[in-house]
């Protein structure tokens, strides 16, 4: 290895460290100051005590199983629906030849280019008229056809065999049939990718519900989060860091028990 490789190296291996621990600082100060009292969330001191008051807090400043029952039933119901829907849509395109459906395809590449906060206004004077505001459904509704799930599904499906289609076929299988027994098998990787990516997404969101979303009743947690940074109850550190935890805890918990399977799905779905 000459000495202009080995200081390529060095300088890479350097800035990589350099990325690493600036995104893993907030990690580790948020850490630090929901397992220690107010006193020492500035004051790092070794010796200081720890505690779990600051979850309690917390956990009792506001309704916390509501907001998480409403993000669970939110992130697997728009996955469910992205599913049902961006599979049909996709195998439409890939194996059906109709009048316009390029055309249609290339509506779906117009919408990746859009990002969703551009449609925030005409979302919601639709559902202002369908009587969905302040409601789950309303919250999920214009997420259902991601053009992004019809798009890498209908390449995934394309790269499949149509010779499966006709075996499929002589068997007597209907195309509902081929579809959950030949090209889902098939694409499981792909499926497992996607719905990863589209419940890390859900869960995290916040604008969106944020103007959507009214009540107690129908508040996710990102949305339900922001209680604890209101002036009227003061700014505590270490209980919005415990807060912030446990909104994020089982999203970072799933992925560290799945992460062999996130990024063989991801490798496997060629995306880089």
């Amino acid at each position: 290895m000459t000495h202009a490789s080995k200081t390529r190296t060095v300088l890479i291996t350097a800035a990589a460290w350099v990325f690493g621990l600036s995104w893993a600082l907030p990690v580790v100060y948020s850490l630090w100051a929901a397992f220690h009292q107010s006193a020492y969330a500035t004051h790092f001191d070794i010796a200081a005590p720890l505690t779990l008051d600051n979850f309690v807090h917390a956990w009792h400043a506001a309704p916390f199983p509501r907001y998480f029952a409403n993000t669970i039933f939110l992130v697997l119901g728009i996955m469910a629906a992205q599913f049902v829907i961006c599979t049909l849509a996709a195998f439409g395109l890939a194996r059906w030849k109709f009048f316009g459906s390029d055309i249609l395809f290339g509506l779906v590449l117009v919408q990746l280019m859009a990002t969703p906060d551009v449609l925030i206004l005409e979302n919601y004077k639709t559902l202002q008229k369908l009587g969905l505001i302040d409601t789950l459904t309303g919250v999920g509704l214009p997420y259902v056809a991601s053009a992004f799930g019809i798009f890498l599904l209908r390449q995934t499906f394309k790269s499949i065999p149509k010779e499966l289609d006709d075996a499929a076929r002589m068997e007597g299988a209907s195309t509902l049939q081929t579809i959950w027994r030949v090209y889902l098998p098939l694409a499981r990787p792909i499926y497992v990718a996607y719905g990863l990516v589209s419940v890390s997404y859900h869960w995290n969101n916040f604008l969106w519900p944020l103007i959507v979303t009214n009540s107690v009743e129908t508040r996710p947690l990102t949305v339900g989060l922001q209680v604890f940074a209101s002036v009227d109850q003061g700014i505590d550190w270490s209980v919005i860091c415990a807060a912030a935890l446990m909104t994020s805890g089982p999203l970072m918990i799933a992925f560290l028990i799945f992460q062999r399977a996130f990024i063989q799905s991801f490798l496997r779905a060629g995306i880089r």
